[in-house]
């Protein structure tokens, strides 16, 4: 799953609108979900505009997007309108994570603690969770130091604790020292 809020939102962000497909409605949506095509079959998504929800009929596929119709969106220019709106689903439509398996929902917001190896590095906070297909990507904003981005992977992420609203990075060869100059 993908970005959206913290871990007591009621709902869960499982896709994006992109562009229109044609001119009888059709339009593509970026799917979060694990199984792309699973996000047509959660039921009438809502979204981010207040009392608006559509149900997804997948009509094809374009370059990693679903194309998708739905109901009252009847022409190109209805289907522009919802460019770049978010589908959302209730929280209790999903199924229970495995254990080790997280939303990514459920990861933005929670403290980000380094490995005291880093020598007392401040904490941070994941402020963002993205994945473009060579897995997902934690970004953690800390304190009075840049933004870091850190693969989350069981070697980079050792433990994920949700009850207690924390995770914590481990030492990892030039993730916060600065890239030592080669001259160039």
């Amino acid at each position: 799953m993908a970005a959206s809020g913290g871990p007591t939102e009621e709902r869960v962000c499982v896709g994006e609108i992109g562009a229109p497909r044609g001119l009888r409605g059709d339009f593509t949506v970026r799917s979060f979900t694990a199984d792309p095509r699973a996000v047509a079959g959660y039921g009438p998504l809502t979204t981010d505009r207040p009392g608006s929800s559509l149900r997804l009929r997948i009509v094809g596929e374009k370059k990693g997007a679903l194309v998708v119709r739905a109901d009252g969106v009847d022409d190109r220019t209805a289907a522009e309108g919802l460019r770049g709106c978010r589908l959302y689903v209730a929280r209790s439509a999903l199924p229970r994570p495995d254990q080790d398996e997280y939303y990514y929902a459920d990861l933005i917001g929670l403290r980000a603690m380094f490995d005291p190896t880093d020598g007392g590095t401040s904490p941070g906070r994941v402020a963002a969770v993205y994945d473009h297909g060579a897995g997902p990507v934690l970004e953690i904003e800390r304190d009075g130091a840049p933004s870091v981005l850190v693969p989350f992977s069981k070697a980079a992420v050792p433990d994920v604790d949700l009850a207690a609203g924390r995770l914590v990075v481990a030492s990892l060869p030039g993730l916060l020292a600065p890239a030592e100059d080669d001259g160039r």
